[in-house]
């Protein structure tokens, strides 16, 4: 017996995916699984690997109470790990102050900003064919591991080890965070439960910016560190002992899945590198990472894109990244995600989107902090909180737009009409008031991008979820994150191109005669941007070089953002109340 997603108005589209068709396309590779019935006279979605039938069974044997303790401790997860991220910034300079001139700590800090954007497609099979927990488990230990390594750490060496071992541990636990949050909640409740689990953000920049700069004034960089591997482990313990406590709840009363003990050691590691399709991660992640790679560390290379290496990786990344798809389409014993999935237009258009997102976001973003302390000689506080009031009023926005979905059932015309448009406009009305004394109107803009984000970054994770079954939510919410990875990478890179091409020329251009000689020093030390006064000619001039600057990245963001409402029209107008993936006590 099989139970496929619910859809009552599939014929109405004929491009819609036959989720039972690739069930049962998949059904020689799956584990082999007692499928049992579950709570309504349902059962677990058919064909499912070991660790989606595993959190099924959790959710049909736990009560109402267990529910709302995890998305508890879930929330309170995640307000740790943001206020945390707030003191791994704020500890940085302090920690590396050693050896702030070994160029090895700026390459690893890349480095490990690629390894952990990769991470999340080989998570997201081990949520599936291990089980959600035991993933959990991983990351929350690398995260462990990671700050416990930067609080002993006494070279450059240690450092690079424990930042790596860290960003993957860190990044890990939000998407496994973000997973065990769609496996609680019904698709209809989905886009408010996402809005629920990123709402710490409304409190934790003030909050977490105050604790750092205490932990620095009493107790240092290095306790600080312990500090918060400890505090991780307040929230992390109780929900994974929640988990744990109703799977063999789950297996004692006979409803979780089992599976036959594994073959002889060969057979069972092929059978795994099957199952995890190892050659198709292999392949994408690897690709991924020689495409990003490039993106930041061009600006190290003499040559800079001329760069023979540059060049090499470029060309390898996207190649590698064909011969994936060749070979998920044609070879792969077992696909990472249903070829129908990978390619739907849903799923295509909204992982389209979060890339133009990210590549829009950080070209006008990049040097917009700098662009409030120098022309708008705003302070470090005040310039922290025109930075905030984006994912503050932004994350709060979210529960209302979570609500509206909840209420309304689609999120398509949201997007294509209200969101993204407000976005374009949004950047675009800052490029006029990127000259000194419109502080007030910028933040004007920053509060229009932060309402239409929200519609827009809760409809494309909504399109990806609602694009497919219960069996690969995990995988579909990976690809979103590695094109968010992609997307940031190309629109850094671009705000670089375009400060570098665009801010020294207009700044010799600009400048007095007496401080034509400062050229360079004043391009490259914001401290010497900061040392001429208000009014005078050589910060008029410094401050018309970073205008024409922003100017440059605002067009360029505005048009590319444009494009998401391509991406948008492409989706299939989905209402969520139509669909049934979760089964048990869910939200």
């Amino acid at each position: 017996m099989t139970t496929e997603v619910d859809r009552k108005n599939s014929s109405a589209d004929p491009l819609t995916p036959d989720f039972e068709a690739d069930a049962a396309a998949e059904k020689h590779q799956t584990l082999n699984i007692t499928t049992i019935p579950g709570s309504n006279d349902e059962e677990f979605t058919a064909n499912s690997q070991y660790g989606v039938l595993a959190a099924e069974a959790m959710t049909t044997v736990w009560s109402k109470r267990d529910l709302i303790i995890a998305f508890v401790l879930l929330w309170l997860i995640q307000a740790v790990n943001y206020m945390q991220s707030t003191a791994t910034a704020a500890f940085t300079p302090f920690v590396t102050s050693a050896f702030a001139a070994h160029s090895l700590t700026a390459t690893t800090s890349v480095v490990s900003s690629v390894i952990a954007g990769v991470t999340s497609l080989g998570v997201a099979k081990v949520m599936d064919i291990w089980g959600r927990p035991q993933a959990f488990t991983v990351m929350l230990v690398l995260m462990e591991i990671g700050l416990i390594m930067m609080a002993k750490c006494e070279n450059v060496q240690t450092y690079a080890a424990a930042q790596v071992f860290y960003t993957v541990g860190y990044n890990g636990l939000s998407f496994t965070s973000t997973v065990f949050i769609a496996d609680m909640s019904q698709l209809k409740n989905r886009a408010f439960a996402i809005a629920y689990l990123s709402s710490p953000s409304v409190i934790t920049p003030w909050i977490g910016g105050y604790l750092s700069q205490s932990m620095l004034d009493h107790v240092g960089f290095r306790w600080g560190y312990g500090i918060w591997a400890f505090v991780s482990l307040v929230p992390t313990i109780p929900l994974l002992f929640i988990y744990t406590y109703n799977y063999r709840k789950a297996k004692s009363s006979g409803v979780a899945p089992r599976r036959e003990s594994g073959p002889a050691t060969f057979q069972s590691l092929y059978y795994y590198a099957v199952e995890f399709d190892l050659i198709g991660i292999i392949l994408f992640a690897g690709g991924v990472a020689l495409f990003l790679l490039p993106f930041n560390l061009y600006s190290f290379q003499t040559l800079g894109w001329r760069s023979p290496m540059i060049i090499c990786m470029l060309v390898f990344g996207l190649v590698t990244l064909v011969v994936f798809a060749i070979w998920e389409r044609w070879f792969a014993p077992k696909q990472y995600m249903p070829f129908s999935t990978l390619t739907d237009r849903t799923v295509l258009g909204a992982c389209c989107l979060s890339g133009i997102l990210f590549v829009a976001f950080y070209i006008w973003y990049s040097f917009f902090y700098s662009f409030l302390l120098v022309v708008d000689n705003l302070d470090v506080t005040k310039a922290t909180y025109v930075v905030n009031v984006n994912s503050c009023l932004g994350s709060f926005a979210a529960l209302l737009v979570g609500a509206y979905v909840r209420w309304n059932g689609r999120f398509k015309k949201s997007v294509l009409f209200v969101g993204v448009p407000g976005l374009v406009l949004s950047i675009a009305l800052m490029i006029a008031f990127r000259n000194p004394g419109h502080v007030g109107l910028i933040i004007m803009c920053i509060v229009f991008y932060a309402l239409a984000s929200s519609i827009v970054t809760i409809g494309d994770e909504m399109a990806v979820l609602a694009a497919c079954t219960h069996a690969h939510i995990a995988t579909v919410i990976a690809m979103l994150s590695v094109f968010a990875s992609i997307g940031g990478a190309i629109g850094s890179s671009i705000a670089t191109a375009i400060w570098t091409g665009v801010f020294p020329v207009r700044l010799a251009m600009y400048l007095p005669a007496e401080n034509q000689a400062d050229v360079l020093t004043i391009y490259a030390d914001i401290s010497t941007q900061l040392s001429f006064p208000v009014g005078s000619a050589a910060r008029e001039a410094i401050n018309h070089a970073y205008a024409d600057s922003q100017r440059y990245m605002l067009i360029a963001g505005a048009c590319i953002q444009a494009l998401g409402i391509v991406a948008v029209f492409f989706w299939r107008d989905l209402n969520v109340k139509d669909f049934k993936q979760v089964k048990g006590t869910v939200f």
